[in-house]
């Protein structure tokens, strides 16, 4: 009986290879021969997987994302009891300062992709795409603590939500660069999510 080939698990084998390629020499060393290299796999089975790079950069950045939101919901999952507004988000945007050292990797994946959005329609289109659904969930959560009386004022959800992307943003880059290190970025986000919820 002929091995039954799993297409998607395929596809996620050279997404990882991507991934760790980007995350240790940068998005420019994703040439498909090198990521057939690093998923121990011939070049021709990449190409009958992904057609061009952009397409398998593409399913990588899609790939990465779930990736981070599976890791969102596992913490979720393992706190007890109902979580607070605040709780929710400390937990969404500290997974995108990638507080431990395993996660680093992907904060390092995650800028690349930005970075290369900047030239490439079709990544910044689905980084938009990503961003907004983070933005909406944050937006949400704030309304929820506002109405529940956990913030300190009546705040604007849309340009808080804004604004603790764009401080997670700073302090994620900043990080990379060695300029605070994971305990120091944590440590500003809460001081802002002090300042914002009330618990």
């Amino acid at each position: 009986m002929p091995k039954q080939v799993d297409h998607q698990q395929r596809r996620v084998q050279i997404a990882e290879a991507v991934c760790a390629l980007v995350s240790a020499r940068g998005l420019e060393a994703a040439s498909l021969r090198d990521v057939a290299a690093q998923a121990g796999v011939s070049m021709g089975r990449v190409q009958h997987y992904f057609r061009t790079k952009g397409e398998m950069l593409a399913f990588t950045l899609e790939y990465a994302g779930e990736r981070h939101m599976a890791r969102v919901r596992a913490s979720l999952e393992e706190r007890p009891g109902p979580l607070s507004p605040r709780e929710v988000v400390r937990l969404i945007l500290g997974g995108l300062l990638g507080e431990d050292a395993r996660r680093v990797d992907g904060l390092r994946v995650g800028v690349a992709f930005q970075a290369r959005a900047l030239v490439d329609p079709e990544l910044a289109r689905r980084v938009h795409r990503a961003y907004t659904g983070v933005r909406e969930t944050l937006e949400y959560l704030i309304r929820r603590g506002a109405d529940e009386g956990r913030t300190g004022t009546e705040p604007d959800p849309g340009l808080e939500a804004a604004a603790l992307l764009a401080l997670v943003e700073g302090m994620r880059a900043q990080r990379l660069l060695g300029q605070v290190t994971g305990e120091e970025a944590a440590r500003v986000l809460d001081s802002r999510l002090d300042a914002l919820f009330v618990d």
